[in-house]
């Protein structure tokens, strides 16, 4: 899978036929060539793909993995600071810690909008299915940024009382 890497190298590739394409058209109005206005179009449509490559470059195009992440699903995602994911019932504390781990890595962008000042905060829950066919929803844990944190950048604060809860009722 093309990382940003592969992607920038293609950006610096694709500049280079970009201002080839460009002379050449440059050339082509000097001597008046019959597809000069051909080569115009192909410079233009080149210096476009240069645009998008340069573009993809700064995103990782795939989602990052912490081992022994379970998978979650988001369920809430206000695109500023609020974002909230479902995990499993039966989660244990390391794979909420996992997970929350992961969830930050692929959800905290620095394109969330929000007032300055504010952390992002990611919360996880689950359900927990009553008897009488109603279902609470039990927030296990959450995680935000430590901005400034270099050795340690994300805050995880499992709540271990409703982790248990929702354990036992799954029991």
């Amino acid at each position: 899978m093309p990382t940003p890497e592969t992607f920038l190298e293609a950006t610096q590739w694709m500049g280079i036929a970009t201002l080839a394409l460009a002379a050449l058209a440059t050339l082509g109005f000097v001597l008046q060539w019959g597809l000069r206005f051909r080569l115009v179009g192909a410079a233009g449509f080149s210096a476009v793909l240069t645009v998008g490559l340069f573009g993809l470059s700064f995103e990782p195009l795939l989602p990052a993995a912490v081992p022994g992440a379970l998978p979650y699903t988001t369920v809430f995602d206000s695109g500023a600071t609020q974002i909230v994911i479902k995990v499993p019932q039966t989660i244990t504390a390391t794979e909420l810690d996992a997970t929350l781990q992961q969830a930050a890595k692929n959800l905290f962008r620095a394109s969330r909008l929000g007032r300055s000042g504010q952390q992002p905060t990611i919360r996880a829950r689950t359900l927990v299915h009553k008897p009488d066919d109603a279902s609470e929803l039990v927030y296990v844990g959450e995680v935000q940024p430590r901005p400034g944190d270099n050795d340690n950048p994300l805050s995880v604060k499992i709540y271990n009382q409703q982790l248990a809860k929702a354990n036992a009722a799954a029991a």
